[in-house]
């Protein structure tokens, strides 16, 4: 996958049947610590330096779907931000229209509902364009097909996994549980868990947040860490 264009597919998650996480503490471990060897990826990517020494992260909440109001989605942006910071990149959130958001400005990522933008995936980030976009259709059929499901922890998961591309975790995880993780490559191969665990099913695995390993390869990929 190029450099420019990251995405969260939708397919592994838009059925999940039950929105709460496996009781399992070994997940809760995951997330917590990354030990050695456990920094894998697909080989899609090479991380490198964020896009800039601080990034703004600006967004146009109009094109939101009814159910996500302007201060949720806000939220969701800010906790994103705050969670990816320790790696050593300074982030920071704010609210303006796409007509009054400083275009071009170094460091300035829009976030944007944009189906087109979101090129039929939930979510993208195009690193050229400096835009996150979140795809309203997605997210309406997510809601159709399991109402029951809490969106926000689907919002949450994406906004996180999308805005890590700008702090230059490019490549996807294989551990199962990073925020920057892809569940299977489509070719038959899928994503690990601590001790050889299986997915269990009808949860969503996925942090909704940067875990301790997606921590460290942002801090490695910007100077600011040593690899575990």
């Amino acid at each position: 996958m190029g450099a420019t264009l990251l995405v969260l597919a939708w397919p592994s998650w838009c059925g999940q049947t039950a929105p709460a996480s496996p009781p399992a503490s070994v997940r809760e471990q995951e997330i917590a610590q990354c030990l050695p060897g456990e920094l894998q990826t697909w080989g899609d990517g090479r991380d490198r330096p964020a896009a800039a020494a601080a990034l703004n992260f600006v967004l146009d909440p109009q094109g939101a779907p009814a159910w996500f109001d302007e201060a949720t989605v806000l939220l969701a942006v800010r906790t994103a931000a705050k969670a990816w910071s320790p790696c050593g990149v300074a982030a920071e959130a704010t609210l303006a229209p796409s007509a009054a958001a400083p275009a071009g400005t170094t460091g300035t990522v829009r976030v944007v509902w944009s189906e087109a933008g979101s090129a039929g995936n939930a979510g993208l980030a195009n690193l050229s364009h400096k835009t996150l976009s979140l795809n309203p259709a997605m997210f309406a059929l997510l809601r159709k097909v399991n109402p029951k499901h809490n969106a926000r922890e689907t919002l949450q998961m994406v906004i996180s996994h999308e805005m890590g591309h700008f702090f230059g975790v490019m490549a996807h995880s294989r551990r199962c549980v990073d925020v920057t993780s892809y569940y299977d490559d489509g070719k038959g191969q899928t994503c690990s868990i601590r001790g050889g665990g299986k997915l269990p099913p009808g949860v969503e695995y996925r942090a909704t947040l940067p875990t301790a390993c997606d921590i460290a390869r942002c801090r490695a990929a910007n100077g600011t860490g040593v690899r575990p």
